[in-house]
């Protein structure tokens, strides 16, 4: 029903309108989606730091600085090449599934061999009370977290209808299987206390299982949330730019360059943010923020799938779930972001949602009301801007906006040699008197010749419209 990239926010601006989305994008840019950045290379860095420091506790100053690091790297990477991205991920997407058999193959013999003392009274000595409960689910569905990262690509996924709920289906039980069944290996050698008590502990299970060779399990660890990371770094810029469409975050943010094809100050933003967090290292608490902002949307994104299917009742829906599952989902979520405020509250869960709420002076002030000094604050461009719209073959691949120094429509080829694309750029200082708003158009390079030479933009009442025609003379028309 909803193809566009950016995870939960068009959801939300289908369901409920502009300020939900809002609240979302702005949440997410400073907290959900740098939080869990920060997370995941902290996580990194106790790995890496463990075999270093045997039997106690590495330096905090280490694991801050080493997350760092880490956080410097990927966003480079992401930044410099998509390409280099996906290499990346692809190779320690493979480092993942490595160490997660190795584990769960050991784990398996273990058992065979009649190690389940750990599963008698296993429930002993645990808190039965409502916040705790729910903040173990914190903890839990933290690992689980990632399941919603295909949403915010879904613009570049070819035959979304189909692929998607193909992804959903065989990734989610897959991933589901497997973490469990580590855990059932990590309790074959450690008790619950003792999981409490290590700092790396797939590091312990392999102190205990695999020595001489347990030093291939931080190595493969480490690896593995760097994978983690650079996935969620890939798709940091996604909503961003979707929400910097909408009007709703600064246009700098939705910039991409033209020659790496990257979201680099969107990138480079989150890596800042990030850095922040790692301040004061505490992986516990931030994974309650993150979880504590993090559910509150996704019980209000699958609130609205309930609510649109009695609103908007016309809409085609290729792919439809019954209707308790969201009904389901949505009470879930209440009860994850009200049962730790209710039964343990703590001052930090006002600060956040005085956060989320403070999103609201930004979106009237800049969006709703949109005061003329504020616009120009959010719209500043000191040269010119074009928005590109890229459409390989049957399926939008990216949008991105730019920065050059002439104004001038273009007809090129992309590098890949699977579309041609036109670009309209408006300068400023040309002294151009229309509307601001930039238009482009791309067609498949399988539908149009190279007779197709050029287009005419037109501008009515602010909004722009075209058409296309065979221009016989050079590719390039100058306004």
């Amino acid at each position: 029903m909803i193809t566009k990239s950016g995870g939960e926010y068009p959801y939300l601006m289908e369901a409920f309108g502009p300020i939900p989305a809002y609240l979302f994008s702005w949440t997410s840019l400073f907290v959900i989606k740098p939080t869990s950045f920060a997370i995941i290379c902290l996580s990194f860095s106790e790995y890496v730091c463990a075999p270093f420091y045997s039997g106690c506790n590495p330096p905090p100053v280490v694991v801050k600085c080493l997350a760092a690091a880490a956080i410097l790297l990927i966003t480079t990477v992401n930044s410099l090449s998509v390409r280099l991205g996906s290499y990346v991920q692809n190779v320690f997407t493979g480092a993942k599934l490595v160490i997660v058999a190795i584990i769960i193959i050991s784990g398996l013999v273990l058992l065979a061999q009649g190690n389940t003392r750990n599963f008698e009274n296993s429930f002993e000595g645990t808190k039965l009370s409502v916040g705790a409960i729910s903040l173990a689910f914190y903890n839990g569905l933290w690992a689980y977290d990632g399941w919603n990262q295909l949403n915010y690509i879904t613009e570049e996924l070819r035959n979304p209808f189909r692929n998607l709920p193909l992804a959903i289906i065989i990734g989610i039980p897959l991933v589901t299987g497997c973490y469990i069944l580590m855990n059932v290996s990590y309790f074959t050698v450690m008790t619950p206390t003792e999981l409490l008590q290590s700092q790396a502990v797939a590091v312990t299970f392999g102190d205990r299982v695999l020595y001489p060779a347990s030093w291939v399990v931080p190595l493969f660890v480490a690896f593995s949330t760097i994978g983690a990371a650079n996935g969620t770094c890939f798709t940091a810029g996604r909503l961003v730019y979707v929400a910097g469409r909408e009007g709703h975050m600064l246009k700098v943010l939705s910039y991409i360059s033209v020659r790496r094809l990257t979201p680099a100050p969107a990138i480079i933003f989150y890596g800042i943010i990030a850095t922040i967090y790692i301040i004061p290292g505490d992986i516990n608490s931030l994974v309650n923020y993150f979880s504590f902002a993090a559910w509150l949307f996704y019980g209000l994104t699958i609130l609205g799938l309930v609510v649109m299917r009695f609103t908007k009742k016309d809409l085609e829906r290729p792919i439809k779930v019954p209707i308790f599952i969201p009904i389901l989902v949505t009470l879930v979520s209440v009860f994850l972001v009200l049962a730790p405020i209710i039964s343990e509250p703590a001052w930090e869960y006002l600060y956040c949602v005085l956060f989320i709420l403070s999103g609201l002076i930004f979106y009237f002030l800049f969006v709703h009301y949109k005061f003329g000094w504020a616009q120009k604050i959010l719209n500043e461009e000191t040269e010119s801007q074009s928005v590109i719209q890229t459409y390989s073959r049957d399926s939008l691949t990216t949008e991105f906006t730019y920065r050059s120094r002439g104004g001038l429509c273009t007809w090129d080829k992309h590098k890949c040699g699977h579309l041609c694309f036109l670009t309209y750029t408006k300068n400023k200082n040309l002294g151009d008197s229309h509307d601001s708003h930039v238009l482009s158009l791309f067609f498949p390079a399988s539908r149009h010749s190279k007779a197709v030479r050029g287009a005419h933009i037109l501008f009515l009442s602010n909004s722009p419209s075209w058409h296309r025609h065979q221009a016989r003379g050079a590719p390039t028309v100058r306004w």
